[in-house]
Order: C-alpha cells, then sequence, then structure tokens
C-alpha cells in the first residue's frame, strides 16, 4: 500500500466516521466532526496544483484512501471522495476560478451537479443562472459549487458549461432521502438568477477528454472516464471490507455460544465459513481490477482499448462486491441486520452506492466486448 499522507490520514478519519455514523445516518448528513476530519486529512487538497498549495496526488492514493475511510463509513467516504476528485475538475478552471477558489489555501471544498439542469441566459460578461440540481453530496459543507448548465454561446446555439457559484450564491433545499448511503446529504442546489462570469466556468467537452486551454496537473489530464468511477468504487471497496469484518465478528460470536456445528441463521456453520472465504477472496480481487484502473490512470496514456478495460475494471468489480457483500447478508444473523448494526449498514450502503449510474456492468461490458469482436474480426 502507498504510504501517502493522505492514506495514513484516512486510517484516523475512518475512526472518526465510524464514532459519528449513527449520527449521519439519523441527520441524513455527516456530522461536522466528520467533515472536518476529512478536509484535516487533505482529500480537499489531494488533486490540487502544487502552484496553490495542494498536494497534486495520485490517483491510487486517493482510491486507497476513500477505502480506508470506508471501513469505518461508507457515507464518509464518498463525501471525502468528492472533496478529492472536485479539485481535479476545478483545475479545468481559467486562472482566475481557480484563483477564487485557491487563492487563500487548498483545503476548500467544491461541491459538484454532474447532470446537466437549470436555465441561462447570456449578458455582459457571462451569464444569469437559474435552477435546481439534485444529489450534490457533502454540499452542506461546501464553500463552493460546479452546476453543470446548457448555456448560450457566441455564434448561436448552446454549450454544456460547468459553472462556478460562490456558497453565499445557493441555497440548499433538503431532498435526500435515500436507504443506504444516507449520511452524504447529497441534498439539491437551487440557483436563482445568479450571474457566474466566464472566467468562472469551463466546457463539459474539454472534462470528458481530459484537455484544456490551460494547464493541467497529471490527474486531471485524462479522460474522465478513466477516474470517474473510481471516486465511486473506492467506498464500496472500503464498505464491503468492513462488512466482512463484522460478520466474521458475528459469526465468531456465534460459534463461541455453541459447541461446534452451532447453526448460524438457520444454515451450518460450515456455510457461514464458506462465504466468508468466498467473499474475502472476490473482495481482493475486485481490489486488484480497481488498483489496475487507478495504476491507468496514473500512468496517463489511455487509448480506446485500455479506456474500455479500465472502465470494465470499476464495473466487474463493483459488480463482485455488491455480490460478495449479498452472500454475507442471508448468514449475518438477526443481530447484524438489527437497526444501528453496522453490518446492515455497510449492506445498504454497497448495494445503493452500486447503483451509481457510471458503475452499471452492462455499459462497460458491451462497450469492452463490441472492441474486443472488432479486433478478432480482423485479425490474420
Amino acid at each position: 500500500m502507498p504510504g501517502s499522507a493522505l492514506v495514513k490520514a484516512a486510517q484516523e478519519v475512518a475512526e472518526v466516521a465510524a464514532a459519528h455514523a449513527a449520527a449521519g445516518e439519523a441527520g441524513r448528513r455527516l456530522a461536522p466532526e466528520v467533515a472536518e476530519a476529512i478536509v484535516g486529512a487533505g482529500f480537499a487538497r489531494h488533486f490540487v496544483p502544487a502552484r496553490w498549495g495542494g498536494a497534486e496526488g495520485n490517483v491510487t492514493d486517493s482510491l486507497l484512501a476513500t477505502a480506508a475511510v470506508a471501513e469505518g463509513d461508507a457515507s464518509a467516504a464518498w463525501v471525502a471522495s468528492i472533496a478529492a476528485s472536485l479539485g481535479r475538475m476545478a483545475c479545468f478552471l481559467p486562472e482566475e476560478g481557480q484563483r477564487a477558489i485557491w487563492g487563500e489555501g487548498p483545503d476548500t471544498f467544491v461541491a459538484c451537479a454532474l447532470v446537466p439542469g437549470g436555465e441561462a441566459r447570456a449578458v455582459d460578461g457571462g451569464w444569469r443562472i437559474s435552477g435546481l440540481w439534485p444529489y450534490l453530496s457533502g454540499v452542506h459543507f461546501s464553500q463552493w459549487a460546479l452546476v453543470c448548465c446548457p448555456v448560450p454561446v457566441s455564434g448561436g446555439g448552446r454549450e454544456v458549461r460547468f459553472l462556478l457559484v460562490p456558497r453565499s450564491a445557493y441555497a440548499i433545499e433538503d431532498t435526500w432521502f435515500p436507504v443506504g448511503m444516507r449520511a452524504t446529504g447529497s441534498d439539491s442546489l437551487r440557483l436563482a438568477d445568479v450571474f457566474v462570469p466566464y472566467a468562472y466556468s469551463f466546457a463539459r467537452a474539454g472534462l470528458l477528454a481530459g484537455r484544456s486551454d490551460g494547464p493541467l496537473p497529471a490527474a486531471s489530464a485524462v479522460p474522465l472516464k478513466a477516474v470517474s468511477a473510481l471516486s465511486f468504487a473506492g467506498p464500496v471497496l472500503g464498505a464491503a471490507k468492513g462488512a466482512l469484518r463484522e460478520f466474521a465478528a458475528a459469526v465468531a460470536a456465534k460459534r463461541g455460544a455453541g459447541a461446534p456445528g452451532h447453526r448460524v441463521s438457520g444454515t451450518s456453520e460450515a456455510a457461514a465459513e464458506l462465504a466468508l472465504a468466498r467473499t474475502a477472496g472476490e473482495i481482493d480481487a475486485a481490489e486488484l481490477l480497481l488498483r489496475r484502473a487507478a495504476a491507468v490512470a496514473d500512468a496517463g496514456a489511455v487509448d480506446e482499448r485500455s479506456l474500455a478495460r479500465t472502465c470494465l475494471d470499476h464495473a466487474l468489480a463493483v459488480d463482485m462486491l455488491a455480490g460478495a457483500v449479498n452472500r454475507l447478508s442471508p448468514l449475518a444473523g438477526t443481530r447484524s441486520q438489527s437497526d444501528g448494526a453496522p453490518f446492515q449498514r455497510f449492506w445498504r450502503d454497497v448495494n445503493t452506492a452500486a447503483g451509481h449510474t457510471v458503475l452499471q456492468f452492462e455499459p462497460a461490458a458491451r462497450t469492452f466486448a463490441g472492441l474486443a469482436l472488432d479486433a478478432a474480426a480482423v485479425a490474420p
């Protein structure tokens, strides 16, 4: 495991997050102590350029650090990952926009609405923006936000751009009522006729391609698909490890309470042992896939074939992790399913997170298979 400061600090964040997990679930957002620990550990500055005082870190360390936090609480890891990845995305802003965020330090928390929405009208020097954007994880602790919006451009037509707005410009609406990942606080952001200057925006097309008119750190200069899913897969990986840990503790407790062959949740002790072993192996296999994908992004040379392989790694790893945790659930025992038990929280979080659109197996598999079949068709 890399020995970066972020990965080491993530262990302490995991402990703080686990201690406040129940309160976070009840309040549907992280406890302030957890948000402070995330920023203090260096997640917000991880991808920020060194010229602004950031760590200009790599993708592998971000993956492993968020997975470590998720062993305490997946919601905290999700927000930590967002805090890091937004530092990577904000590098696409022009100099003036970057200075607005990082001019006084690199630890600024930026929230983001990835899905295009809202309405924009052109005015002198920029646009005036209105609308509602859902699912901004960690928005309650944000100092700035990037919202995705189709805007009118010179020459006619519209271009989808990310627009930077300060905390004073947006209201937060209470709309987050999920089954899992409850403490991410992924509520909605509303803008009402807010002015955004040109220098506080960048084209979505540049982010998707990993290209900008200005200089980019290595972690930003790759196609978005090479890294975006890792932001969400890391928390799933750590949560699966947390679920396995809690399952093992529950089985061990039952085993100690009875004679050998004591039955666990209506099945044999042997079944629980086999499930534990297979799940441990599948979690390790999934981690290897995600590490490989992160290494490809860190290497920077991402072509069409390697991108398809990387996206398959993301999706297959998360599919394996969800299946592994779901295997444990029927064998974990009634106490593990009780409200407030860590196992059932990890189980809900894994399944909720695995439903994210960028982690779906079928589109990744079909893209990969299509390229593989095309290559086979032209092979001598």
